[in-house]
């Protein structure tokens, strides 16, 4: 699988295509619709994943919602953890605390999870936000450092991290 990044809108939103066998998945499209559509190229679009729904992960989805083919999966709309879309596997793990509607989508084959805002390189995302709830976010970064240390993270701002570099340099993590 090949995972590019586009960086979008005015607070560098990380958008990331994850392309396979001329198709492709969306995640966060977060605002440029021009951009993201340049990099997704000739590849066919199968679904758009959304982390949580604030307006810096999603402003690009209304753009993807006239095509009846490509499945838009946000937490509203998941009834099993494990899915399925085209030739990509991966589950849905509620994480909570940034945003009540806040999930990671792991990539268990490939060992790679994209969780918006929920984890950040050597820290976590706010919870001061509406829908946001520090004890929620406790709770779900218990359940992340469950997960192969060697997993990569790919976050919705900044730069990618591993769970091994966030047990031993996230001041969060260390404290539970």
């Amino acid at each position: 699988m090949q995972i590019e990044t586009v960086v979008t809108g005015s607070l560098d939103e990380n958008c990331y295509i994850l392309k396979k066998n001329e198709t492709c998945l969306v995640i966060d499209p977060g605002d440029d619709y021009e951009k993201i559509k340049e990099q997704i190229g000739n590849c066919k679009v199968l679904g758009v994943l959304i982390t949580h729904s604030h307006f810096d992960h999603v402003g690009a989805l209304r753009n993807f919602l006239t095509k009846k083919s490509i499945k838009i999966l946000k937490k509203s709309t998941l009834s099993k953890e494990e899915q399925q879309i085209g030739d990509f596997r991966f589950k849905v793990i509620d994480t909570p605390g940034h945003a009540s509607d806040q999930v990671t989508f792991y990539f268990e084959e490939e060992g790679i999870m994209f969780d918006g805002d929920f984890l950040f390189k050597e820290t976590i995302g706010r919870c001061d936000f509406p829908g946001g709830n520090i004890k929620q976010m406790e709770e779900s970064l218990r359940k992340i450092i469950t997960y192969p240390k060697e997993t990569k993270i790919y976050p919705g701002h900044g730069e990618a991290t591993t769970l091994a570099n966030e047990l031993e340099n996230n001041m969060y993590l260390k404290e539970l």
